[in-house]
């Protein structure tokens, strides 16, 4: 990483360094919050979490090679450097902030109900032909996970990709206040994390506080097709870039094809131009993220060949949209995580397929107080898109059934008989619920059983 020193650490955050004096200008090598991955010349993060406090790990982290712990007490007698602050958590917030102001890179910042992985790492794949790239990994993109990343930032980073998450107001301004993002992407206004954002108008609020904290002169690149983004005219005083499938967006695509081999073909139009290009993922929502990724590239001076490379080489993560061809049939895994409306893209993705569809769902989470009209209507659009199967796992997905036709079990296990009854070869089966439906589990049982 970039020099960063013990001094520097403990002003950022407002810190009381505790320790040798002659250690200030210490250089550190890397933050850890889990005490096994610290090595010679870390940081710990002592946090005190429910079940483990780091405090208690801060001596034998020393013995590893960390050079200090920013810590909410010191151990007596430490034997390095510790930096205490009232908060460890709050503090590594302020530290990130300052590593990050360390570069003068592109540094795009990501966002939305739906999408924001996969676009990230369209943006990252294609990024990554002109410049040595860093972007979040796995899903760190919380009011911890952000600052990690930052923090992951190696010295000749030459442009970054942040993905920011968010359930509730003010996260997303506490976010980008770390990020400061010259690029901010947003994807979808979707039905998500309703229970504290009211309804789509709060969610377009929560995720527009990104813009608050973009650096002068930032890009702005929103889904055109959303109906809310698309109400965006300006922000601070510059015309956003839009993308979507509609051609009357700056970017927008044309020739889409599901090549039937788990890719997708569509042809990228912008100002007069035409890319071509093969993205190797299903679902047509694989050709917004590429327009989105598009629009970055061309702002960051990347050639057509490049962008066109950078789509082909993306790489699908976890749990998203990962299909499994077992043999006998073929399973869309997309268990990571489910609101209405990336359930319906995956229901749109599961249409176009060829073999006979099957649709495993459950529980959809922190829906507010329509959550079991909009489970409802999930179903009826799973019905209305020639579904010919839905089952259903879960108090809340009774009624998702209840509007697909469908059959409903309270858990998994009541489920599996009606699975290995149902499923044939040929079949296509869609897995998708909330992440803490464990709908991996499922996904295990059919590649078991076909």
């Amino acid at each position: 990483m970039k020099d960063f020193t013990l001094a520097e650490i403990a002003k950022a955050c407002n810190g009381k360094y505790v320790g040798d004096e002659s250690l200030k200008n210490t250089k550190i090598t890397s933050v850890e919050r889990d005490s096994r991955q610290v090595k010679n010349g870390s940081l710990f993060l002592a946090i005190k979490g429910e079940r483990v406090d780091g405090h208690d790990f801060i001596e034998k982290c020393f013995a590893q090679g960390a050079v200090c712990a920013l810590c909410e007490k010191a151990p007596e007698n430490a034997t390095k450097p510790c930096i205490v602050v009232p908060s460890t958590l709050d503090a590594v917030k302020k530290i990130g902030r300052a590593y990050r102001e360390k570069f003068d890179i592109p540094v795009i910042g990501i966002s939305g109900s739906v999408g924001k992985t996969s676009t990230k790492e369209m943006l990252y794949a294609v990024l990554s032909q002109k410049f040595k790239t860093h972007k979040t990994q796995g899903n760190l993109n919380n009011e911890l996970g952000v600052p990690l990343t930052l923090l992951s930032m190696p010295e000749d980073t030459e442009a970054a990709v942040i993905e920011m998450g968010i359930s509730d107001f003010g996260e997303m301004t506490r976010l980008s206040e770390m990020v400061q993002p010259t690029i901010c992407v947003l994807t979808i206004i979707g039905e998500c994390h309703l229970e504290n954002l009211g309804d789509r108008d709060g969610v377009l609020k929560a995720k527009t506080e990104m813009f608050r904290n973009a650096r002068e002169n930032a890009d702005f690149i929103l889904n055109g097709d959303d109906d809310k983004l698309s109400t965006v005219k300006t922000v601070n005083g510059k015309k956003p870039v839009f993308f979507g499938l509609d051609a009357k967006n700056d970017f927008y695509a044309k020739n889409i094809k599901n090549s039937g081999d788990g890719k997708v073909l569509a042809t990228l139009c912008f100002d007069n131009n035409h890319i071509d290009v093969e993205i190797p993922a299903i679902g047509t929502y694989m050709v917004t993220n590429a327009l989105a990724a598009a629009a970055a590239g061309k702002l960051l001076g990347l050639t057509d060949e490049e962008i066109a490379n950078g789509v082909a080489s993306y790489k699908t993560v976890g749990s998203r949209a990962n299909v499994i061809n077992t043999g006998k049939i073929k399973i869309i895994d997309d268990c990571y995580n489910a609101n209405p409306t990336s359930v319906r893209a995956s229901l749109d993705t599961l249409s176009n397929l060829d073999g006979r569809k099957v649709a495993i769902l459950g529980d959809m989470k922190e829906l507010g107080s329509d959550e079991l009209k909009l489970h409802f209507d999930t179903g009826v659009y799973a019905k209305s898109k020639g579904i010919s199967t839905v089952i259903t796992v879960g108090e809340l997905a009774k009624e998702l059934a209840k509007g697909a036709d469908g059959k409903a079990f309270d858990t998994i296990e009541d489920a599996k008989p009606e699975i290995l009854k149902t499923i044939k070869s040929g079949d296509v089966v869609l897995v998708k619920a909330s992440h803490s439906m464990q709908f991996e589990n499922i996904v295990e049982f059919l590649k078991q059983n076909f």
